[in-house]
């Protein structure tokens, strides 16, 4: 079984947008890789959280599901307007 790359932690300055959009209740246009799979999607954050050694963003996606994606995965994100 292999396990997750060391994490690597975010800039501040994105860990404090995140929590912006989190209070403001902001949809997210991200852009975010798990292994070799890049993908773009609106998700609404909901919190973030610190779990075995690395920080997490816990969202809902458009299908409603709850999700945690771990932050050195996100490659960009910006609030969606509308």
């Amino acid at each position: 079984m292999s396990s997750a790359p060391p994490y690597t932690p975010i800039a501040c300055e994105r860990y404090s947008e995140l929590e912006l959009a989190i209070v403001r209740g902001q949809f997210l246009r991200t852009h975010w890789r798990r292994g070799a799979m890049d993908r773009i999607a609106i998700v609404r954050p909901l919190d973030l959280r610190t779990r075995r050694g690395a920080e997490y963003l816990i969202l809902r996606d458009t299908a409603g599901r709850r999700q945690w994606w771990r932050l050195d995965r996100l490659i960009s994100f910006e609030p969606v307007s509308g």
